[in-house]
């Protein structure tokens, strides 16, 4: 009996050793770029790099992840955000400092690098990150980054998504851009970037979130646009662009939100917007568009939120939104809209405040009767 346990035990030592030595430990030289890395940047109230210690970055090194056959780095995620675990636990906000070092691109199988929402995280992105062929997330939202996008950008082939929200990047939207042909996810906002849109914008057939508000970007809207059939949400507002908005916009088959506000957009809004039975957050305020608002709302229209407000629309209240499926927020106001205000449905649970600052509405919920 004792010899069929000792069997038994060494049968099991036998399989911890195989697997044990399955897991490749890291390469010393993924292990010396992650060590430069960390040299260039300062956390002091976490401990996120207290764990990156010892020979092998593979095993235990928080934030950092491998893989397990090459042992080569192929993650790096490290959020300031209450969202992560480590952050939650100590009820402080994250507070990370210094640079995004060039020894990065060392690390020539990472496929994520995310260092995001650490408010002081400075200077410009590498431009050798563009060398990375198989990174398919780089999210550095909510820093300090300065500088521009690397203009081979478009070199990452395999990108799905970029997120470069909340920084100060200047500079144009590289041309190269439109290369990420698998790219889904694009957050340029909240930046300070100039330039027009390229025109092949159209190209990135893959995507269903673009994120560009609250730069200096101008020009107009590309027709390449229109190609982008998984586009879902588009947030261009508190730019610089111009020109009119484009009809195909109405006609693009899954985008339901369209920020186009804070601009300098002319012209009339064109009816196959007020017609679209996807888009239920549009917001065109704060623009120059004139003429009537289209009265063409019907049973399949359920909007969330319109916003038309601060532009310079004439004629009167569209009456067919007595039909719409849902109006959750209608902003009307500072126009030139004269005349009375439909009665019943969605405009009973309307306040004043929709439609003040026009010519001569009149009629509930405004204080002047008709």
């Amino acid at each position: 009996m004792a010899l069929r346990h000792l069997l038994l035990l060494l049968i099991q030592l036998s399989i911890l050793t195989v697997h044990s030595s399955s897991a490749a430990s890291c390469t010393p030289s993924d292990r010396s770029a992650l060590l430069s890395f960390h040299s260039a940047l300062s956390e002091q109230i976490h401990g996120v790099f207290s764990s990156w210690t010892g020979p092998d970055c593979c095993s235990g090194w928080y934030g950092v992840s491998c893989d397990p056959t090459l042992g080569r780095v192929t993650g790096i995620s490290l959020r300031g955000e209450t969202e992560d675990p480590l952050i939650a636990a100590s009820g402080r906000p994250g507070l990370m400092s210094g640079r995004l070092s060039p020894d990065l691109c060392r690390l020539d199988r990472l496929s994520t690098l995310t260092v995001a929402d650490w408010k002081q995280v400075s200077g410009p992105i590498p431009p050798c990150i563009t060398s990375l062929s198989d990174l398919q997330i780089l999210d550095l939202v909510g820093n300090q980054i300065s500088g521009q996008i690397p203009s081979s950008i478009g070199n990452l082939r395999r990108l799905t998504v970029l997120n470069l929200a909340d920084n100060q990047i200047s500079g144009p939207i590289p041309p190269s851009i439109v290369n990420l042909a698998g790219l889904m996810h694009l957050n340029f906002g909240n930046n300070r970037i100039t330039g027009e849109i390229p025109t092949a914008f159209g190209n990135l057939k893959m995507l269903s979130r673009a994120l560009l508000g609250k730069n200096q970007i101008s020009g107009q809207i590309p027709g390449s646009v229109s190609k982008l059939a998984r586009l879902a949400d588009l947030d261009l507002s508190s730019n610089r662009m111009s020109g009119q908005v484009p009809g195909y916009l109405g006609q693009m088959p899954v985008l339901s939100s369209l920020y186009l506000d804070n601009n300098g957009f002319s012209g009339r809004i064109p009816d196959s917007l007020m017609k679209s039975p996807g888009l239920n957050i549009l917001n065109l305020s704060t623009n120059g568009l004139d003429g009537p608002i289209p009265d063409v709302f019907g049973p399949r229209t359920y909007f969330t939120l319109l916003d038309l407000s601060n532009n310079k629309f004439n004629g009167a209240v569209p009456r067919t939104l007595t039909s719409a499926a849902y109006v959750g927020h209608l902003d009307l106001s500072r126009n030139h809209l004269c005349g009375q205000i439909p009665a019943g449905t969605p405009f009973d649970h309307f306040e004043a405040s929709s439609f003040e600052s026009n010519d001569c509405l009149c009629g509930w919920p405004l204080p002047t009767k008709c």
